[in-house]
């Protein structure tokens, strides 16, 4: 299936790397642990992907772009504080070892299509969970943590959600449950996780997972009053919370007019704006913005950092970046004779697209800010393993592809 040529990326991942930490290293007085983050991240990558081409694990160009995202991001981490960015080595180290457990499970496993019902338990279990285990952060019941370790259950639940659509919309699970077909099932187990979402007001995920079932719906379901209703009570939903959430109102109200409460409620978005202004079209330089400004900067709005100090330029990368991505998966997914990887790969391929658009929409107030991370770029731990084991699971897809012609593990067939 690939031809074209992988070795060039991988030189400008290597040459990236090296002007960006010399960039950086120059920057920061000269400290030679800028360079020691920087070589051992150089490694890390140089391993990874020499492991992917030496046993021939499917698409090669996947993980290089992922590692150009993940150095910008900690670039600028490593420029925000140097602790902070070799944390975010270590959990690259753990989501390396995650990409290559979580493509070698789901490379040699044969009936992920039949466990619809383990995925939709599963999902509701860690909701529980965190309902009732889990901590406040920022206004959002999120988190639970054991000792110093944290992560975030619905980073995994999503992964849950999109496996559990596909075994309906591959056409695997055709019997009615509790007297519902799979089609209102979907849509039922789909409202209990948008429902958990509201009651932990996390609002970002709500969006993730509910334009992943709407863009699902369109591309698979052939009743079209399935979709307009969907649509229509996410409408009511939506008009419902904005007139009795005061949450969703604020969020609201600072997208219309940021600087109507510019020193409170509108700070953080104002931030964002003055931020990614001033960095013009090639920015103010490693170590010349001042993104500490901007509260969250790290994981919410790393965006607007990166605009500031490398420039529009530098934010229109990390776009095109994403836009690789997505091409990738899809091309992936379109090449996939697996009825059920085809409909995996076409959900991993959503959530990665439309976390993107949220979190760079959001910062750039294109559309009301919601607090989701970008994926390979924002700091923290659950988001950089979760999007690494997503990453293992398209590359199993097309490792299945290229090696067995996708048919003969179809079970559909």
């Amino acid at each position: 299936m690939e031809k074209a040529n992988f070795k060039l990326p991988a030189y400008l991942l290597i040459i990236m790397n090296a002007l960006g930490f010399l960039l950086l290293f120059m920057a920061n007085d000269y400290r030679a642990n800028v360079l020691y983050v920087g070589l051992g991240l150089l490694g890390l990558f140089i391993l990874i992907y020499s492991i992917l081409v030496i046993c021939n694990m499917g698409d090669k160009f996947l993980v290089l772009i992922a590692s150009m995202l993940m150095t910008l991001g900690v670039l600028m981490l490593c420029r925000l504080d140097i602790i902070m960015g070799a944390r975010q080595i270590v959990w690259i180290c753990i989501g390396g070892m995650v990409f290559f457990v979580t493509y070698c499970i789901y490379y040699n496993i044969r009936f992920w299509n039949r466990m619809w019902f383990l995925y939709a338990a599963g999902g509701i279990i860690l909701f529980v969970l965190t309902l009732v285990l889990g901590k406040t952060v920022n206004g959002s019941r999120n988190w639970i943590s054991f000792g110093p370790l944290s992560f975030q259950p619905s980073e995994i639940i999503k992964i849950f959600y999109i496996m559990f659509l596909a075994c309906h919309y591959s056409g695997s699970w055709t019997k009615p449950f509790l007297r519902l077909s799979p089609t209102l099932m979907t849509g039922a187990v789909t409202y209990v996780y948008i429902l958990f979402l509201v009651l932990q007001r996390d609002w970002g995920t709500i969006l993730v997972v509910f334009l992943i079932f709407i863009f699902m719906i369109y591309v698979y379901e052939e009743q079209k009053w399935f979709l307009f209703a969907n649509i229509a009570s996410a409408a009511v939903v939506a008009a419902f919370g904005y007139l009795f959430l005061y949450h969703i109102q604020v969020r609201v109200g600072v997208w219309l007019d940021p600087w109507a409460d510019v020193s409170n409620k509108g700070y953080q978005i104002a931030q964002s704006l003055f931020a990614i202004a001033a960095g013009g079209y090639f920015g103010r330089g490693l170590g010349n913005g001042a993104p500490d400004y901007i509260p969250e900067v790290h994981t919410d709005f790393i965006f607007s950092a990166i605009c500031e100090e490398m420039g529009v330029f530098g934010g229109a990368a990390v776009i095109i970046l994403f836009f690789l991505l997505a091409y990738r998966c899809f091309k992936i997914t379109l090449n996939t004779k697996n009825l059920y990887n085809k409909a995996v790969g076409l959900g991993i391929t959503l959530m990665f697209a439309l976390q993107t658009f949220i979190i760079i929409g959001g910062v750039t107030k294109f559309i009301p800010l919601t607090g989701i991370t970008l994926p390979f770029v924002s700091y923290g731990g659950t988001s950089v393993v979760v999007s690494f084991a997503s990453l293992g699971i398209m590359q199993a897809i097309s490792a299945l592809e290229a090696r067995k012609g996708g048919t003969e593990r179809d079970e559909n067939e």
